[in-house]
């Protein structure tokens, strides 16, 4: 009798679990926007790709030895600028910036709108020695050839520098009068942190007591076969991104012949040390930004992906751990840690009076540099090693608002100009410049409407950097539209 009431009881439970799912699916609704037709944008693109093309041909490199700087071809490419959108630098109120970044003003009509800020940064990373002869096209020679403008900045992000420009140039052409000021804010060091540029530019609005309506710089795009199980490209909207914090592991001993060591050498406790850290990562965490990308991607898969989803509540550890075997996404759901710097003796045969490991952090939204310290004492577990911050440190940024006339106005423009396209927020695994702006604007977004497929991500920094002739234009069109937009 005991039993089948159990049974009885069992059946019960499972018919409700089921209903549960069932309408827990059937209102994991899309959060996509019905596609509008936009206002037609004629752009000449061969002559568009011609300048950003010119553009890249500027050695705008970024170096950590601050020696090897070479202003020059900076103060070069701002002449370029100059002599290429002389609609823009004749309506727009332009101010160099901490000597190589550029702050440009179009002032609006209606003192009491608030301003929007759009970013991009002239910088590019060096080539990698010894790498040049793999490029198609030279990485510095703006070749426009097989339908891509080839190049250093081309994805990253002189693309955004000259597109915004062109938008401006173009709407100006037409007559058009913004009725909110909009600041185009170009950086010159993004690449190695935006100390000298961003950071600049933020204090100087900040001083004049500017708030911002939204910002929006790089750091998503559309992204075409890359999502696991969403068959149509997907535009990833970053609303935050992840804190960055170096630690420095160190041990001091004695030194002397490697032909009588001690029990245990500086050396090999500090690699206990990364072993250990290694060994207790970080937990991984559903929630926040990663929640909020599965309500907007989930409804665009299949009915299997759809129920899962829909119900993390039951399936929630079994997603965590199907995951957990791509990096990236695992990147996503916790605070990462990786080892990237050894150093010790500087030969075989001498024990190492001081050994170091550097690693790397990069902090989920809703932990801190504290906590992370923290966690690395508490895994490490050994006061031998010395624990210290190595370099500049930066907080996780807070997350922006989805259901902000910022967001909703971005979404709403990629709808527009990309029907087909799946619009999702995201989290930023790197760092912006766009954080230096977090005390001026609630909203900040990181978005650039590059098309990019999986073997598109390796030539960001990488070999063979390009841009579709085509994309480009859609870009110009997309910051065109965006412009108008926020000006309504």
């Amino acid at each position: 009798m005991m039993k089948k009431k159990i049974g009885v009881a069992v059946a019960l439970l499972a018919a409700v679990v089921a209903v549960v799912v069932l309408v827990r699916t059937a209102l994991f609704t899309s959060m996509q926007m019905k596609a509008q037709t936009p206002p037609e944008i004629l752009i000449d693109a061969e002559k568009a790709a011609s300048r950003l093309a010119g553009a890249i041909r500027f050695k705008t490199i970024s170096h950590q030895d601050p020696a090897k700087f070479d202003g020059k071809e900076f103060l070069a490419l701002h002449t370029y600028l100059e002599t290429s959108f002389p609609k823009l630098h004749a309506a727009l109120k332009k101010e160099t910036v901490n000597g190589y970044s550029l702050l440009y003003t179009w002032k609006g009509s209606d003192p009491g709108a608030t301003p929007v800020l759009l970013m991009g940064h002239l910088d590019v990373v060096l080539v990698e020695p010894g790498t040049e002869n793999a490029w198609n096209y030279g990485p510095f020679s703006g070749d426009i050839a097989e339908g891509f403008i080839w190049g250093r900045g081309s994805l990253d992000i002189k693309v955004v520098v000259t597109g915004a420009m062109e938008a401006v140039e173009y709407l100006l052409g037409k007559g058009f009068a913004p009725r909110r000021t909009i600041y185009l804010a170009f950086g010159h060091d993004e690449e190695i942190g935006g100390r000298g540029g961003a950071m600049k530019i933020a204090a100087l609005l900040t001083s004049r007591g500017v708030q911002l309506e939204y910002v929006l710089d790089e750091g998503g795009s559309i992204t075409d076969g890359v999502i696991a199980g969403v068959s149509a490209p997907v535009a990833l909207v970053g609303i935050a991104e992840k804190g960055y914090l170096s630690l420095d592991l160190s041990a001091t001993g004695e030194g002397g012949h490697s032909s009588m060591p001690p029990r245990e050498t500086t050396a090999g406790i500090v690699c206990t040390a990364v072993s250990r850290l290694q060994d207790t990562p970080f937990s991984s965490k559903f929630g926040g930004v990663v929640t909020q990308m599965f309500r907007y991607i989930g409804p665009e898969m299949s009915c299997g992906n759809r129920i899962v989803l829909s119900n993390m509540w039951l399936f929630g550890g079994i997603l965590k751990s199907q995951l957990a075997k791509s990096s990236a996404m695992a990147a996503v759901m916790h605070t990462t840690i990786a080892p990237t710097m050894l150093d010790g003796s500087v030969k075989d045969n001498i024990l190492p009076e001081k050994a170091t490991a550097v690693v790397n952090f990069r902090i989920l939204p809703g932990e801190n540099s504290t906590s992370v310290i923290e966690h690395v004492k508490k895994a490490i577990d050994d006061p031998r090693v010395s624990i210290q911050p190595l370099g500049y440190v930066d907080e996780p940024s807070s997350v922006s608002d989805i259901d902000s006339w910022a967001f909703n106005s971005l979404q709403t423009v990629i709808s527009q100009l990309f029907p087909r396209v799946v619009v999702s927020p995201y989290l930023v695994l790197g760092i912006t410049d766009s954080r230096n702006y977090a005390s001026i604007s609630r909203q900040v977004l990181r978005f650039t409407p590059t098309l990019l497929k999986a073997d598109d991500l390796a030539r960001i920094h990488g070999t063979n950097e390009r841009i579709s002739v085509l994309n480009y234009e859609q870009c110009v069109k997309f910051f065109a539209q965006l412009i108008m937009s926020s000006n309504g």
